[in-house]
C-alpha cells in the first residue's frame, strides 16, 4: 500500500513536495478529497440539495429550526412517517472537503462555518486570551457543531441520567438513554458490539481512528500502572482509560449530515433550506399557539406556517436567544429591548460549560508525536484521499480518553470528576499557523509559552472538570436577530471547580512520570507562564494562575432551556421537551439538559434527538384519527 501511495505521489506532486511553503497542502489536500472521493447523485453519501426559494411551501406540518448534532436526527426522523412534511432551516451552507478530515478540526474554527461567538471577559478566565474572551465556535452548517468538533463519542455516566430523572423528568433514566444511545450507533468495534452497551445497523457510524502515534498506547499502559483499568468508557462502568472512539467512518468525519440527512436527502417530504437565518417564531400572543416561522434567505423575508409544531434545535447559545426574540423570557430581559412579552420564563439561565487546562505540554525525545508539518507531505494527502488511512484520520490530535478521580470524587460510586483528553501534540505543534488563532491565545503569550517549542515533539492532556458549580446565563444584546447574544459563562465563579481542576492537573503530571511515558523521556515543558514567573512550579496556586490564564472550553454549553417540572423556578420545558405555556413549540437540543452530563456532549445531543423525535411521533399518531 504505502509503496502505491509513494509511486502517486511522485506522479502526481513531485514538484508540489519540493515546495518550501505549506501553503500548497490545505488546497491539495481539498482536491484529492474531491477527486478522490467523488460522489455519484445515488450515492447514498451525496450530499443533500438546498430547496430554492420558488419551492418552499407556506406550510408544513412541522418546522425544525437548525440543521445540527440534534435537527438532523430530528428531520430524518419525522420524515421517516411519508405523509408528513418537513421543512429543516438552516443559517449556514453544507459541508467542505475539509471538515471530513479528522485532523484538521483546528482548521474549522474561525471559518464561515464557524458563527465564532466570543465569551463576555471576566477578569478571573481565559486572561491569556485576547481581550480576556474565550473563543465560543459553534456550527453554521448542515450538521452544526459535529462538523467543527473533535468527533469524540463518550455517552456519560448512568448517574448523569437517573439524577435528571430523579430531578423531576420521567423517563430521562440511564436506562431510557440507553435505547436511544443504541438506536443510532453503527459501531466498527467488533468487541464492542458483542455486549450490551453498542449496537450497531444505526445511522451514526462509531469506532475508533485507524492511525495511532506510539503514544496512544503508550498513554493507556500509564493509565494502567496508576491503578486504573483499560475499558470500554461507555461501557458497564466509567472509570479508567481508552483509545478515543469518535464519530468516523472509513476515516472521516462522520457527522449528523452526512449520518442522517444523506440518505433522507431524496424523501420528497423533506425540505432542507441552508443559508436560512430565523429571526422569530410565530406565537400568537393571546391563543400561544407557535403558528410558524419568520426566516430570511437571499435578502428575503419569509413567513411560512407550521401546521403541527415548531420544534427549535438551535443550540444552546441560539435557541435561547431565538426565544427570547420571539418573546419567550424573563420579562426583565424582554422589556430592556422592548420585546412584547407572550410567557415569562428562565429562558437563557442555567447556563454550564466544561473547561480545562490548555497547553499543559510535555516534550519527549523521540519523533512520536504530531509534528504538522512532518506531514505536509503529498503521501500523507493520498494516503488519505485514497485508503481513509494514515495520521490524518486523528480525531483532531486526540487519541486517548480517560476518567480519572481526584480527591474529591467519591470513587465507590464510579463517578469520577475529572476527564483526560489525551492529545499526541500540543498547541506548539504546528508551529503556531492555526491552533493559537482557533483558542484565541494573544501573540505575546504564544510567544513567550509556545514559540521557543514550535514544532517540537510533545504530548499534552487537558484535564477537563466533568461537573462544574459555577453557572452562566446567555442574555440579549439587542432586539436585532443578527446581533450575537452576550455569553457569560462565569467560569470559575465557585472556588469548589478551582480546586477540583487543580487536582486534576496534579494527576495529569503523575501521569508523565509513568514508566510508559519515561519511555519517551516525557518531561512538563519548563517555561514559565507570563504572570506565574514569581509562583513557585508545581504548587496549588501555580496551577491556579495556568488555569485562569489558558482556560480552555471544550466546546459543551448546555442547560439554558432546562428540561425540569413546572414548579422549579428555572424551568422552560417538560419532560417532553414542550415549552412551558406555548402550544406547539418545543425544544430538541443540548439546551434542554438541566445538568452538564460527564461526557462530551455530541452523542447525548443526538440521543436526546432521538428521544425527543419518539415524543413528537407518539403525540401525533396517537392523536391523529386516521
Amino acid at each position: 500500500m504505502s509503496s502505491a501511495i509513494v509511486g502517486a505521489a511522485t506522479a502526481i506532486g513531485g514538484a508540489v513536495t519540493a515546495a518550501t511553503s505549506n501553503s500548497w497542502f490545505i488546497p491539495m489536500l481539498m482536491a484529492a478529497v474531491a477527486y478522490f472521493q467523488y460522489e455519484e447523485i445515488m450515492d447514498p453519501e451525496s450530499k443533500p440539495s438546498d430547496v430554492s426559494s420558488d419551492d418552499i411551501l407556506d406550510h408544513y406540518d412541522f418546522i425544525v429550526i437548525g440543521a445540527g448534532s440534534a435537527g438532523a436526527v430530528v428531520a430524518n426522523r419525522l420524515t421517516e412517517v411519508e405523509n408528513w412534511n418537513v421543512l429543516l432551516l438552516e443559517a449556514g451552507g453544507d459541508e467542505t472537503e475539509l471538515t471530513d478530515v479528522p485532523l484538521m478540526a483546528g482548521y474549522l474554527q474561525l471559518s464561515k462555518i464557524d458563527w465564532q461567538y466570543k465569551t463576555e471577559p471576566s477578569g478571573t478566565a481565559c486572561l491569556a486570551m485576547q481581550g480576556g474572551r474565550c473563543n465560543w465556535p459553534r456550527g453554521k452548517v448542515l450538521g452544526g457543531s459535529s462538523v467543527l468538533n473533535y468527533m469524540l463519542y463518550l455517552r456519560g455516566s448512568k448517574h448523569d441520567y437517573d439524577n435528571w430523572e430523579a430531578l423531576g423528568n420521567p423517563g430521562w433514566s440511564y436506562r431510557d438513554a440507553l435505547y436511544y444511545f443504541k438506536k443510532s450507533e453503527d459501531n466498527t468495534n467488533p468487541y464492542l458490539v458483542s455486549t450490551p452497551y453498542h449496537a450497531q445497523g444505526g445511522y451514526l457510524t462509531v469506532g475508533e481512528a485507524p492511525y495511532h502515534t506510539p503514544l496512544a498506547a503508550s498513554f493507556v499502559e500509564a493509565g494502567v500502572e496508576m491503578g486504573y483499568d483499560n475499558r470500554d468508557l461507555n461501557g458497564e462502568k466509567m472509570t479508567g482509560f481508552m483509545i478515543a472512539q469518535g464519530t468516523t467512518r472509513r476515516g472521516s468525519r462522520c457527522s449528523t449530515s452526512k449520518a442522517f440527512l444523506r440518505p433522507a436527502r431524496l424523501r420528497p417530504n423533506l425540505h432542507i433550506s441552508m443559508n436560512s437565518h430565523v429571526t422569530r417564531i410565530m406565537i400568537d400572543p393571546v391563543s400561544k399557539l407557535a403558528f410558524g416561522v419568520e426566516f430570511v434567505k437571499d435578502q428575503k423575508l419569509y413567513h411560512v406556517r407550521a401546521t403541527k409544531e415548531v420544534i427549535l434545535s438551535g443550540g444552546s447559545v441560539n435557541s435561547p436567544q431565538l426565544l427570547m426574540l420571539s418573546g419567550v423570557g424573563p420579562r426583565k430581559e424582554l422589556a430592556k429591548h422592548r420585546i412584547p412579552v407572550i410567557k415569562e420564563l428562565s429562558v437563557g439561565e442555567n447556563l454550564q460549560d466544561h473547561i480545562g487546562l490548555g497547553g499543559l505540554t510535555f516534550l519527549v525525545n523521540q519523533p512520536v508525536s504530531i509534528v504538522e508539518n512532518r506531514f505536509h507531505t503529498m503521501s500523507t494527502v493520498l494516503q488519505y484521499a485514497v485508503f481513509g488511512q494514515g495520521p490524518l484520520t486523528i480525531l483532531g490530535g486526540v487519541e486517548g480518553l480517560a476518567y480519572v478521580n481526584t480527591k474529591y470524587a467519591n470513587s465507590s460510586l464510579d463517578w469520577p470528576d475529572i476527564e483526560f483528553h489525551f492529545v499526541s501534540g500540543s498547541t506548539n505543534s504546528d508551529g503556531g499557523s492555526q491552533l493559537r488563532k482557533a483558542h484565541g491565545l494573544t501573540d505575546s503569550f504564544y510567544r513567550s509559552v509556545f514559540e521557543p517549542i514550535n514544532n517540537r515533539d510533545a504530548w499534552s492532556i487537558i484535564p477537563m472538570l466533568l461537573r462544574p458549580k459555577s453557572v452562566g446565563s446567555i442574555r440579549l444584546r439587542s432586539s436585532n436577530p443578527f446581533d450575537y447574544p452576550y455569553i457569560f459563562p462565569n467560569y470559575l465563579s465557585d472556588d469548589f471547580d478551582l480546586k477540583t481542576l487543580i487536582e486534576g492537573v496534579k494527576v495529569a503530571v503523575a501521569l508523565s512520570r509513568t514508566k510508559a511515558m519515561q519511555r519517551f523521556g516525557s518531561r512538563l515543558s519548563s517555561i514559565r507562564w507570563p504572570g506565574c514567573e514569581k509562583l513557585p512550579p508545581f504548587t496549588d496556586a501555580y496551577w491556579e494562575c495556568m488555569i485562569r490564564r489558558y482556560t480552555s472550553t471544550i466546546y459543551h454549553p448546555v442547560g439554558t432551556c432546562k428540561m425540569a417540572p413546572y414548579w422549579d423556578k428555572d424551568a422552560v420545558v417538560d419532560a417532553k421537551l414542550r415549552v412551558y405555556g406555548i402550544r406547539g413549540l418545543r425544544v430538541i437540543d443540548a439546551s434542554i439538559m438541566p445538568k452538564l452530563v460527564s461526557a462530551n456532549t455530541n452523542a447525548p445531543v443526538i440521543m436526546i434527538a432521538e428521544k425527543g423525535s419518539d415524543m413528537i411521533k407518539e403525540f401525533w399518531i396517537k392523536n391523529t384519527i386516521v
